[in-house]
């Protein structure tokens, strides 16, 4: 399956490169678990999609994954969120959100969940 080229501010390259430098903890958790096709799918960290930012997304099935921690629960971040994400979907990408709590405490499940998502995705479900 080729790989859709989505739009980037090249602005945002050099912010990517130093948000992968400085991981939160939960994003080198999941990483550590999704990286090198783990999911049967390559996932990339920090990538600039637009004029934003996805935490972990996938060329081949676009799928963006984006860890959701404690300053997501303001409302006007939940604003921004939404419509960051609106903006991206309207590209063709699927979002899948998770809570920090939920990697940090409930990993193998995470995985269980992302492992199934992916899976679907790649037989034509979801």
């Amino acid at each position: 399956m080729p790989n859709k080229i989505l739009p980037y501010n090249r602005k945002l390259k050099y912010l990517a490169r130093e948000l992968r430098k400085n991981s939160t903890l939960s994003e080198v958790l999941l990483w550590e678990q999704i990286k090198g096709k783990s999911l049967g799918v390559e996932f990339h960290r920090q990538v600039p999609i637009l004029n934003y930012i996805v935490d972990f997304y996938c060329h081949e099935i676009m799928v963006a994954i984006e860890i959701d921690g404690i300053s997501h629960d303001y409302p006007e971040k939940f604003t921004d969120d939404k419509v960051r994400q609106e903006r991206i979907e309207e590209l063709g990408v699927r979002f899948v959100r998770i809570n920090d709590v939920e990697v940090k405490k409930n990993l193998p499940n995470v995985i269980l969940y992302l492992d199934d998502f992916v899976s679907r995705l790649l037989a034509g479900g979801v």
